[in-house]
């Protein structure tokens, strides 16, 4: 009687705990009733019915990254390119996941590898590198268009290596090369254009610069000459109206007589320095004559003055 009472307890705990589910978080366990599915049990604490109920399939909501494989592509102009990615996808119904198809990983990386084949044969190879970003946005919408009825989301695709044959490689290290001493030929002749540029402006300016300043000294000169012709004859006019006046005034004409007597003999004398041979005039003795012939002139000049005013 004991030992069946232990038995029966026993199977009681067993059911009990066959029962008894707790899901982790992020996680989905798939329910079948009798080889039908039931339910999808969510994280928690859950109860399902023994020896009826069983868990088929258990799945995880996290997001899962898959590799693709290396796999060998043609491109548009026939160039083999070895290329390999991950793509990253989530579960969303864990139902269509567990009876939407047998392997939706295995799946996801056959399609995602055709889908790669089929973008990088419509471009070239000098494109693909440049074109990574529209080839993983062309893929992940051609997965996740197939993969909808697999209750599978795919996030995104990214491309790891794309990786040409040798041969292409040392082909393209060369025309790259070529293109590195093009720029930096075409970067020395416009630096020198510009140098040739800059010295010519410089060389231009100079000279008008040279040319402004020899017209401004030009005028200048000529204006100081201006200047000073005008003020001796200024003076000369001035000293001409002074001595006018002189001659007006009480003996004035005598002044004149001794200032011209003087100016004659100063000169003849500095004359007679200067030479050893001098030519005199014939009355030369009769120096009264010549000063009186002087004067003559003078007060002739001075009535003439005096008639026009």
């Amino acid at each position: 009687m004991n030992i069946f009472i232990y038995v029966l307890v026993t199977l009681v705990v067993l059911v009990i705990l066959r029962s008894i589910k707790v899901i982790p978080q992020q996680n989905a366990f798939v329910v079948e009733r009798l080889g039908k599915f039931h339910e999808v049990l969510q994280p928690g604490f859950n109860m399902i019915i023994p020896f009826f109920d069983r868990v088929a399939y258990r799945h995880s909501l996290k997001e899962t990254a898959m590799d693709i494989p290396e796999q060998i592509c043609i491109t548009k102009d026939n160039v083999q390119v070895a290329v390999d990615g991950v793509v990253f996808a989530q579960v969303i119904d864990p139902a269509k996941a567990s009876y939407g198809i047998s392997n939706y990983q295995f799946a996801v990386i056959q399609l995602a590898q055709t889908t790669m084949r089929s973008e990088i044969g419509k471009i070239d190879l000098d494109k693909t590198f440049e074109e990574r970003t529209n080839i993983n946005g062309a893929i992940v919408s051609a997965i996740d268009e197939a993969s909808s009825g697999w209750g599978v989301k795919i996030l995104r695709y990214e491309i790891k290596n794309i990786t040409p044959p040798k041969s292409v490689l040392n082909a393209m290290e060369k025309q790259m090369q070529a293109e590195r001493e093009k720029r930096a030929v075409i970067l020395t002749s416009e630096g020198e254009k510009q140098s040739a540029i800059n010295q010519a402006e410089g060389q231009k300016q100079k000279m008008v610069l040279e040319s402004e300043a020899i017209r401004q000294q030009q005028i200048n000169e000529a204006e100081g000459q201006a200047a000073a012709i005008k003020a001796v004859a200024s003076a000369t006019a001035d000293g001409i109206r002074e001595v006018a006046s002189a001659l007006q005034e009480k003996g004035g004409f005598e002044a004149v007589q001794l200032r011209v007597a003087e100016n004659l003999v100063e000169q003849y004398g500095k004359l007679a320095k200067s030479t050893n041979t001098m030519i005199l005039p014939a009355n030369f003795a009769d120096m009264g004559s010549m000063i009186s012939a002087a004067m003559g002139v003078i007060k002739q000049q001075n009535d003439n003055s005096k008639t026009k005013a």
